[in-house]
């Protein structure tokens, strides 16, 4: 199919490259303009764009499609469906309209749980023991389409959003392929009105860990955020981010270290840290992290 495919992270580039492998004919690649990063401050390009460049695909960043040039451009590509995935604009009634098939969008999660901006950190968040990817047709409503194809797989005991991410990324591309192959055959299924729930964008203030909630608390915390933006507590003076963790039984006055490995006790219980980060540094291992900053039972971190 000749198809616009409109996507900007990480996430967004196995999609791209299946649909290519698939041989369809992208007439364009769709993302967010490049964006100041780094030290430098210099402009850098979102994955799916340098993808695309590999790809010898055309690269389109407008800073909006709702201005009317822009929406003329959409449509002049003449392409028979448009695929979405992460993209990072809201699509207006004109660009949804404009291919003769309409759009579908990869959504990572099994809808009409989690709408909206942040599937994959919600879930493991709010400790839910399974998720998926649902190829959605694209309405004027925020995730609220008919679901065409879903999958559904288990979320693991110390899964993190980064682990989770990589798996639903690589079954979003596959199950959109198949959804384009099959797409005469398909019959859209209505989303039901119960079990809706809102996945908002994830607020830097909920990274803080406070270590008078449960360990099961303070462990989906520290599972849902990692990588990125990580929770964090403070040792010593120093913010340190928490990467990976795992409950345990243990107790003690919240913040406390309950032995010299790096488990701290919760309001109820004590969590193990397994992958911490201190500022200015790279990810570690408890074990290597340990080496680097000791920590000695019945201190107290937080605060």
């Amino acid at each position: 199919m000749r198809l616009i495919f409109m996507g900007t992270p990480e996430f967004s580039v196995p999609v791209l490259d299946a649909l290519v492998a698939a041989g369809h004919e992208v007439a364009a690649v769709y993302c967010q303009p490049p964006r100041a990063a780094g030290r430098g401050k210099g402009l850098r390009r979102t994955p799916v764009h340098e993808r695309a460049l590999d790809l010898g695909l055309d690269v389109r960043h407008p800073v909006s499609l709702r201005v009317a040039e822009a929406q003329a451009e959409f449509a002049a590509l003449d392409a028979e469906i448009a695929v979405v995935v992460a993209y990072g604009l809201i699509l207006p009634q004109a660009v949804l309209a404009a291919p003769e098939r309409g759009c579908l969008n990869i959504h990572a999660s099994l809808l009409p749980r989690w709408r909206g901006a942040a599937p994959i950190h919600r879930a493991i968040m709010a400790g839910d023991e399974e998720t998926g990817v649902c190829i959605m047709q694209m309405e004027a409503g925020l995730d609220t389409g008919p679901v065409l194809l879903s999958q559904s797989v288990a979320i693991a005991v110390a899964e993190t959003t980064g682990t989770l991410h990589d798996r639903l990324s690589v079954m979003g591309a596959r199950l959109i392929v198949d959804a384009l192959d099959q797409l005469d055959v398909l019959e859209p299924q209505v989303q039901p009105e119960s079990g809706m729930t809102y996945a908002a964008k994830i607020d830097k203030a909920e990274a803080k860990v406070d270590w008078t909630r449960s360990a099961v608390q303070v462990d989906r915390q520290i599972r849902g955020l990692a990588p990125f933006p990580g929770a964090w507590t403070m040792i010593a003076g120093e913010r340190v981010k928490l990467l990976g963790s795992e409950p345990m039984h243990g107790s003690g006055t919240p913040g406390q270290l309950v032995d010299d490995g790096f488990a701290v006790a919760c309001g109820e219980g004590a969590v193990r840290i397994t992958r911490a980060q201190r500022a200015g540094r790279g990810a570690q291992d408890t074990t290597e992290f340990l080496r680097g900053l000791p920590l000695t039972a019945g201190g107290i971190i937080g605060g």
